[in-house]
């Protein structure tokens, strides 16, 4: 097996190469270099608890021997209980010697306060936390915090992502994500906002350099799908050229994380963002950038999974549940690379990752629910 400490071209290509003759044709993307399973294993839901705690590793566990090869998380998620469990089932599968670590694409995420292990029990708590893991030390400054929970400043993320390596027992991610910056924009101006992720970006670049991480993006939840004239509206144009002025024309900045799913189509139908002067679509200008889709909220934090109109059943007749049919939705929208889905639970691994069996929609058929949805 390969010692590389990252996900490369080869080890990725050795994961789907498993899967020949086991998935549909189209279930593996290449993007950046690297094989990407067409369903992702996300993180955000579930108690912090023991339970879920185990219930995470074996989901992730059975998830890579299903065909999935791309896993999601954030430090702040279930308050880094999930890059942890995360972190031991890839310690188990590597020492078991059942999959090499070139083979997964590993993501996180840093700018919310993360907190440890649980959720602070009064505000003064939360206050002492901010203060004493962050400020005194010197990472960042008070006034770096927006809404008393977001910072990026660069000895906040420095901070969050050895935090996050140590959670995941690994020496590098292979996309690092500034997690939803546009919360920023709440208490600074867009003069200042790009300052500040000019500043982050710059230590992003040094961290791809120092080999903690392969690349980075943004992960966003309205920045990308709110109208222009939005304050929460990010240009996805106006970020590339702050990553090319930080890193040149070989910057890292190769990927963006946004929800995509049947209740929020906005990716694939607003042209809201521009391209040399040109109204387009996210999708449309991420192709264009070379910058690879993550797309998060397949099923709308299991909002999805039932009760859909006949329309989508009809749509996806060879799937048998309507968590799958949403999930088929979102993987068949061109320039999605990995259509991310939260799973704590075995069970549900197994459901959505039946999905593989079958290949993404023609876009025909896609265009057609598109219409009526």
């Amino acid at each position: 097996m390969s010692t590389a400490l990252k996900a490369t071209t080869e080890g990725t290509t050795r994961y789907r190469d498993r899967f020949r003759g086991q998935v549909a044709d189209g279930h593996f993307r290449q993007s950046q270099e690297l094989w990407m399973s067409s369903i992702g294993l996300g993180s955000y839901l579930g108690n912090a608890d023991e339970r879920t705690d185990t219930a995470y590793v074996l989901a992730a566990k059975r998830a890579a021997e299903l065909g999935c090869n791309v896993f999601d998380s954030a430090a702040n998620y279930r308050f880094q209980r999930s890059e942890r469990n995360f972190g031991q089932a890839f310690s188990e599968l590597f020492a078991e010697d059942r999959f090499s670590r070139d083979e997964f694409v590993i993501t996180t995420k840093g700018g919310f306060l993360p907190f440890d292990g649980a959720m602070p029990r009064s505000r003064q708590q939360m206050m002492t936390y901010l203060d004493e893991t962050f400020v005194k030390p010197g990472f960042c400054q008070v006034e770096d915090f927006v809404q008393d929970s977001h910072c990026m400043a660069p000895g906040y993320l420095k901070h969050q992502l050895d935090q996050s390596l140590r959670n995941l027992q690994l020496d590098c991610v292979d996309v690092y994500y500034l997690h939803n910056p546009e919360t920023q924009l709440a208490e600074v101006s867009t003069e200042e906002f790009y300052r500040r992720l000019s500043a982050a970006f710059e230590f992003l670049e040094s961290a791809v350099a120092a080999g903690k991480i392969g690349m980075y993006g943004t992960a966003t939840w309205n920045g990308y799908r709110v109208a222009s004239r939005d304050q929460s509206f990010l240009s996805l144009e106006q970020v590339v050229q702050t990553a090319r002025q930080i890193g040149g024309n070989n910057h890292h900045f190769k990927v963006v994380q946004l929800p995509v799913n049947l209740a929020m189509i906005e990716a694939f139908a607003n042209a809201n963002q521009t391209v040399n002067g040109k109204n387009a679509t996210l999708l449309e200008v991420a192709e264009q950038f070379g910058i690879t889709v993550m797309a998060s909220g397949s099923i709308l934090q299991s909002r999805l999974s039932d009760g859909l109109p006949p329309v989508v059943s009809e749509a996806f007749p060879e799937l048998r549940t309507d968590a799958q049919r949403a999930i088929q939705f979102v993987r068949s929208t061109p320039g999605v690379t990995t259509s991310l889905v939260g799973m704590s639970h075995v069970e549900h691994v197994e459901e959505n990752l039946e999905v593989a069996h079958i290949s993404p929609a023609a876009l025909e058929n896609y265009l057609k629910l598109f219409s009526k949805n």
